[in-house]
């Protein structure tokens, strides 16, 4: 319980034993990511811009409340006992929060760990003690920036596992292919995790990355070299470039799109949708009318689901790519994909 950590097994038959084939989805979610912040305290200063990020949840121009405590201890307590990790985000740092500390000794209390990612901009030693008090780990984003060095340097001086969050895409891969290569991140780091741009909110299309481009091949290519994957770690979006360019990358160690199989993720205002990506809430919920499990067996994430089931029907590595994300199909680093478009 000090770190959120879990394990699936594969389907168990009627003798009990396991199967090693892997079970389609959960009949709950095994992780929440619950977007706490309505709004983001430093967008006025526009420091997603100029750090290169692209907000995918429109921290710059959406205004709306934060997520009211009592509505976040509604969800921990549809979650106590079924799953033992939630991630806190939204469309700003989670720890500028005005129930920030009770929000991570709440989920804690009912052993639930939480895990926070932050631009690390207003982070103070406060914030940084109470995450090491409560959090399982803690992300920075990688905002190449001196508040980025600091709020990684506070964390690790507590003795707090921390990640950087490095968005990847045609306006990043350049730096992430020499930082990695050459070694340039900073030491102490637990992992870095790659997390694929989407052409979402204020994402643009021309930073979407093409599995068609030499530059892509090249970096995923670093991960078939024990000294690089030890380092690092991926969102599910980049899946399917792992399966298409790191053959020696083991299958059993990753998982494609978990949205409505085994993850979902909850808005402000009590939207409970596959994925955080879907900002229309195409297949949303409110929470407000369903309970977390009824949202969960709805006909909306079936819907979702069967995109991910009915994808590349002809295709070789579909049990493990299950055609990537079910959102924005141009995000998919796979070749097949990109010939067809």
């Amino acid at each position: 319980m000090d770190s959120g950590f879990y394990y699936r097994t594969g389907i168990i038959n009627k003798e009990g034993q396991d199967t090693g084939v892997d079970p389609f989805r959960g009949s709950f979610p095994h992780l929440l990511d619950v977007g706490i912040m309505g709004h983001c305290v430093h967008g006025a200063s526009g420091l997603c811009l100029q750090a290169g990020i692209q907000c995918y949840q429109s921290g710059l121009t959406k205004n709306e409340p934060n997520m009211v405590l009592e509505d976040y201890k509604a969800i921990v307590n549809q979650c106590k006992g079924k799953l033992f990790q939630i991630a806190l985000g939204g469309r700003g740092d989670p720890e500028m929060h005005e129930s920030f500390e009770e929000i991570l000794s709440y989920s804690r209390e009912n052993e639930i760990v939480p895990n926070i990612t932050t631009s690390g901009f207003g982070l103070t030693k406060r914030h940084a003690l109470i995450m090491k008090k409560y959090c399982g780990a803690v992300a920075v984003s990688w905002y190449r920036s001196s508040y980025t060095l600091r709020a990684l340097e506070l964390l690790l001086s507590l003795g707090i596992k921390t990640n950087i969050h490095y968005v990847l895409g045609n306006n990043t891969i350049d730096e992430a292919f020499d930082l990695l290569s050459n070694n340039k991140f900073p030491t102490g780091i637990n992992r870095i995790i790659f997390l694929l741009h989407k052409p979402v909110g204020m994402g643009e299309s021309k930073n979407v990355l093409s599995s068609l481009d030499p530059k892509v091949k090249e970096f995923f290519n670093l991960f078939n070299l024990e000294e690089y994957i030890n380092k690092v770690g991926f969102d599910s979006c980049c899946i399917p470039g792992i399966i298409n360019f790191s053959p020696n990358i083991h299958l059993k160690s990753i998982d494609t799109c978990e949205g409505a199989r085994y993850s979902a993720y909850i808005s402000p205002n009590m939207i409970m949708t596959p994925c955080s990506f879907d900002q229309q809430y195409q297949w949303g919920l409110s929470l407000k009318k369903y309970s977390i499990n009824e949202a969960w067996e709805s006909k909306s994430f079936e819907s979702f689901r069967s995109t991910q089931k009915m994808s590349c029907p002809e295709c070789d590595k579909k049990a493990d790519c299950l055609g990537g994300c079910p959102i924005k199909k141009e995000i998919v680093l796979c070749a097949k994909m990109q010939e067809v478009k």
